[in-house]
């Protein structure tokens, strides 16, 4: 299997629809890749507070009709990454968008644990309550974004629910990158799945991102890593090697704990 990470560069000067249209276009350029994969906020930046209320749209809104068509022209499954939603009631949410090679809506996840310490995503976002997992051909994805990676036992929920490949859209920022290869790998090893991690590029409210994408196996290492800029990052997975991984070396069946 054939996944392309398109590691989005937000910066101020870009409106939200030019950067719609853009990263479109790089998705349809994919089309060699079965999965592709968006990091979180990219339409208008994981720190921009200030933009939420305005950006805000319902599931099916711009964002959603400009991904659909483009993964329907390339014919790939697509983490479209997140939109700021919003939802009936008025709340707001960080969701995350999973679509077919039909262009049809296959998952939608709400994120679980906001970021922001009482501040900022904290409190301006309502709280996702729901795991989900979406099943490919030859595996299942576990949805995470961002401040999820702290949360191990969130993985092993999407571990129990049958995930295979763990799949990370994040807007991490550069001063904490070293946590962000960390806790990337250790999700991987502990889960022994493979890990398909997408941070955003640039500067955007005043916060350097961290790029640096990456994809990990179910042992631990690195098979590659993007730099700290815009770019796509292409890897070929064998879905057999979580099976054997887990095989080989049965730690999850020792488990004693959350079951």
């Amino acid at each position: 299997m054939r996944a392309s990470l398109i590691q989005v560069a937000v910066n101020e000067g870009e409106s939200v629809a030019s950067r719609r249209a853009r990263v479109a276009d790089l998705v349809r350029e994919q089309s060699a890749a079965d999965l592709v994969v968006l990091p979180e906020l990219w339409t208008v930046g994981a720190f921009a507070y200030e933009q939420f209320e305005t950006e805000a749209e319902p599931l099916d809104g711009p964002t959603y009709e400009a991904m659909s068509k483009a993964a329907s022209d390339a014919g790939v499954w697509l983490h479209a990454g997140s939109v700021v939603e919003r939802a009936g009631d008025g709340s707001l949410y960080n969701t995350a968008l999973v679509i077919s090679p039909a262009g049809e809506l296959a998952a939608s996840y709400r994120k679980i644990h906001r970021f922001g310490f009482d501040q900022g995503e904290a409190v301006l976002m309502a709280a996702g309550d729901t795991l989900t997992t979406v099943t490919l051909p030859e595996q299942t994805l576990g949805i995470a974004t961002c401040y999820d990676l702290r949360f191990p036992e969130m993985f092993r929920g999407l571990v129990d629910a049958g995930a295979t490949t763990m799949v990370v859209a994040a807007g991490w920022p550069a001063r904490r990158r070293a946590h962000w290869t960390l806790l990337n790998r250790a999700r991987a090893v502990e889960d022994q799945a493979y890990v398909l991690a997408c941070g955003l590029a640039g500067t955007h409210a005043g916060v350097e991102q961290a790029g640096h994408s990456l994809v990990v196996d179910p042992w631990g290492e690195v098979l590659a890593e993007a730099g700290p800029g815009e770019g796509v990052l292409t890897v070929e997975l064998d879905p057999a090697k979580v099976a054997d991984t887990r095989e080989q070396f049965p730690a999850l069946k020792d488990r004693r704990l959350g079951r």
